[in-house]
């Protein structure tokens, strides 16, 4: 599971000096692997307490960037524990879903998907 935080690498300071910036994927990194694809979406989500994202799976590479909370993240057949200030990469076509870690917290976060050439519109929807 692909799983990187701004905890782990160190501040590259750009625009001139002015500003410390943390590269989560370096620039370039994701060329090859998302060559012809689009910005499909960027939303925010929220799971409440005791809840969850249904499993499901899509053809886009797709982000989920936590704002708050702190939750378990299954891709596949892998999970992980996850955070703020975490960002989860999921590959197409793979089954994901997210919950919180307790039934008295809820989780929060951003999600970025990047479609494939020639895949057709996804319902996110169902």
């Amino acid at each position: 599971m692909d799983v990187r935080s701004a905890r782990d690498v160190a501040p590259v300071i750009e625009h001139a000096g002015t500003v410390p910036v943390w590269w989560l994927f370096q620039p370039g990194e994701l060329r090859d692997a998302t060559s012809g694809g689009f910005l499909e979406l960027v939303s925010e989500w929220e799971v409440a307490g005791g809840g969850l994202v249904d499993p499901h799976s899509h053809p886009t590479h797709e982000f989920y960037y936590i704002i708050s909370g702190r939750g378990i993240m299954k891709i596949g057949d892998e999970e992980r524990a996850v955070g703020q200030g975490d960002l989860i990469r999921i590959p197409p076509d793979v089954v994901h879903s997210i919950w919180p870690l307790t039934a008295h917290t809820g989780l929060r976060g951003l999600a970025f998907a990047v479609g494939i050439e020639g895949a057709g519109p996804v319902d996110y929807t169902s």
